[in-house]
């Protein structure tokens, strides 16, 4: 299967436009045409629904679309290593969900990338699906999750669990003395999309079906900007917003008559990587306290 025919199909799932997709690789229009036909002949399914003004995938086409990314990911993970095999004795893969790198992970990496100049350290911020299915495919040697990893081959150890709270700018006194379930909907609600462990979709269970949210981002940590600006209110894990908390430019509300879910995240390897010495030293970085001491007591002992 062509890398080339791959990478195009990808860009214009994209993009859905023939003529920006040729512009990005600097070929002509009828190139792009030609790959995504040799690709559909080698399928042998439709990949694309074409008409005048738009380019969409089809139902193959979108189930096709996640193995075409793992493929060209395979590729370039492949060329990444070789090109780093005389150059550094190990190389460690870490893929993060942004929460967990921005509020546990930054200082140890750091610390690690100081102290083993002889590793290379490639960084993976994603989430939490695209992660386990990179550490299933072998393009990152550790990832840290929102939802553990039952399957035979892994290692999967909790490694910080964390309260949910919802947070607003302290010029909302509103529900200063708490809020219901019901009066969410009339909040301004920030949302974002993350998995909760054990009730994947509590915070959208929490509003009316089909409840439509005037603003949505997919990264938490860009949340608490909007907050400190006076729009409107959100959940966001303890230890992200704990210094908010304390120099008071956000607030938390107490909830009346239902309870947010503890937020639980999670450390999964591969078992054939538990005494990888690279991997061995990363986990001692880590914090020496509550989950995580536990997790990578558990790995090094595996």
């Amino acid at each position: 299967m062509n890398i080339e025919n791959l990478k195009t199909f990808i860009t214009l799932s994209e993009l859905k436009n023939f003529t920006q997709t040729a512009d990005r690789y600097f070929i002509v229009q009828s190139t792009v045409t030609n790959r995504i036909m040799e690709l559909e002949k080698e399928l042998g399914k439709k990949l694309f629904i074409r008409n005048r003004k738009n380019v969409e995938l089809t139902e193959e086409g979108q189930h096709f679309l996640a193995y075409a990314k793992r493929i060209v990911a395979l590729e370039a993970s492949a060329i990444e290593e070789l090109s780093m095999l005389h150059t550094f004795s190990e190389n460690l893969r870490i893929g993060t969900v942004n929460t967990v790198y921005d509020c546990y992970l930054i200082d140890p990496i750091t610390a690690f990338v100081k102290n083993h100049k002889d590793i290379s350290v490639k960084v993976i911020v994603d989430h939490t699906g695209p992660l386990l299915r990179m550490l299933q495919d072998g393009t990152v040697d550790v990832a840290f999750c929102y939802a553990p990893l039952k399957k035979a081959g892994f290692i999967c150890k909790p490694f910080m669990s964390d309260d949910l709270l919802l947070v607003t700018s302290p010029d909302h006194t509103e529900h200063i003395d708490g809020i219901t379930q019901s009066q969410l909907a009339e909040i301004g609600y920030l949302y974002c999309d993350f998995i909760v462990h054990d009730n994947g979709t509590f915070i959208r269970d929490l509003f009316p079906k089909n409840f439509a949210f005037s603003f949505e981002i997919d990264k938490l940590t860009h949340l608490p900007h909007y907050l400190m600006e006076g729009i409107g209110y959100t959940f966001l894990p303890r230890s992200l917003v704990q210094p908010y908390l304390d120099n008071g430019s956000l607030i938390s509300i107490p909830l009346k008559g239902f309870e947010a879910p503890e937020v639980q995240s999670f450390v999964i390897i591969p078992e054939g990587k538990a005494d990888v010495l690279s991997i061995e030293r990363f986990l001692q970085v880590l914090p020496q306290e509550n989950a995580q001491k536990e997790a990578q007591e558990d790995f090094l002992n595996a």
